[in-house]
């Protein structure tokens, strides 16, 4: 019963304390929030001569500017803009958590996290080794107290060159539903990282406490669905352009703390894999960072006018809840 009271509270308050559920409430982007992703003390994903941190810094400055240039109403605020941990804070655990924060505070209708992914054992590659025959050779054996010499098989092995393949864009909502049969869930036993905060120490939502129970009833009620159509965008508009869509993801088994602990839409983009070499050479590129900053304001420009356009309240209610 205390729980059932707990979450009727919660619900209660959050229902009409929210501007989501006012009748005078505008669809419209006033604040968006842009993070560049790790920094400082955390690198993030390393290449073969760049790390995540310092593209991902360059990608998502760019990104705001263009934003900017063509909405200049539209209030930018980055949660950070040099090679510093978010706030200045001591590890990353407390970046994460300022992130999150400063989006909350800031009062953003829309969270762009610009990340790198990485793969394989090593950026570029890495030796392998294999059997390719048998040779006969000889080892020394005790049979019956003495020892004699026996003939036995002899791997020959071969060192070879693992080239790092793995590629393409994806962009990660927080999941709700794992049942949503639009959304992939994510395998545990990915060969990517995948963004998966693994190092954080952070606490994910304990879907049997009725506090957070009620945050995630309240996300999925106004969040969820608009961040899985921006991510939409962004993956359709990335394959549109020729790039490999490794498509919309979710994750809630193992987090991301900046998608489940913001208030808005928010999504993750992985603009690319660090440790591969040619999307290495490309995310670090003026052209490549030019057609990646293009394809995300694209699907802003398409999320935005979707977002402010009166469609009726059917097809409303359709796309946003």
């Amino acid at each position: 019963m205390r729980k059932i009271f707990v979450l009727t509270i919660i619900l209660f308050a959050y229902f009409f304390t929210t501007p989501c559920f006012s009748q005078e409430q505008k669809r419209s982007i006033k604040t968006l929030i842009i993070d560049p992703g790790h920094g400082g003390l955390d690198p993030g994903a390393r290449g073969s001569f760049s790390s995540e941190a310092n593209v991902s810094l360059d990608v998502a400055m760019k990104l705001g500017k263009a934003i900017e240039t063509e909405f200049p109403d539209i209030k930018i605020i980055y949660t950070r803009t040099t090679d510093v941990l978010p706030g200045n804070k001591p590890n990353k655990d407390a970046a994460l958590k300022y992130r999150a924060d400063l989006a909350n505070e800031s009062g953003g209708d829309l969270f762009i996290a610009i990340h790198c992914n990485s793969a394989g054992k090593a950026p570029v590659g890495w030796y392998g080794r294999r059997v390719t025959g048998y040779t006969t050779g000889t080892k020394k054996v005790k049979v019956k107290k003495k020892w004699v010499t026996k003939k036995v098989k002899v791997p020959i092995y071969e060192t070879y060159w693992i080239e790092n393949v793995a590629k393409g864009t994806e962009t990660y909502v927080w999941a709700v539903n794992k049942s949503d049969a639009k959304i992939n869930s994510v395998s545990k036993n990915n060969d990517y990282t995948g963004e998966i905060d693994s190092t954080s120490t952070i606490a994910l939502p304990d879907p049997s406490d009725p506090a957070e129970k009620a945050r995630m009833l309240v996300y999925g009620l106004n969040y969820f669905r608009k961040s899985l159509n921006f991510a939409d965008f962004v993956e359709t508009g990335f394959a549109n352009n020729g790039r490999i869509s490794r498509g919309v993801k979710q994750r809630n088994d193992k987090g991301i703390w900046v998608l489940q602990a913001t208030g808005m839409p928010s999504v993750l983009v992985e603009i690319g894999f660090i440790s591969n070499k040619e999307e290495e050479q490309y995310i670090n590129s003026e052209q490549g960072q030019s057609e990646i900053v293009a394809n995300i304001l694209a699907a802003f420009r398409s999320y935005k006018q979707r977002l402010e356009t009166k469609t009726g309240a059917a097809s409303a209610s359709t796309f946003f809840p």
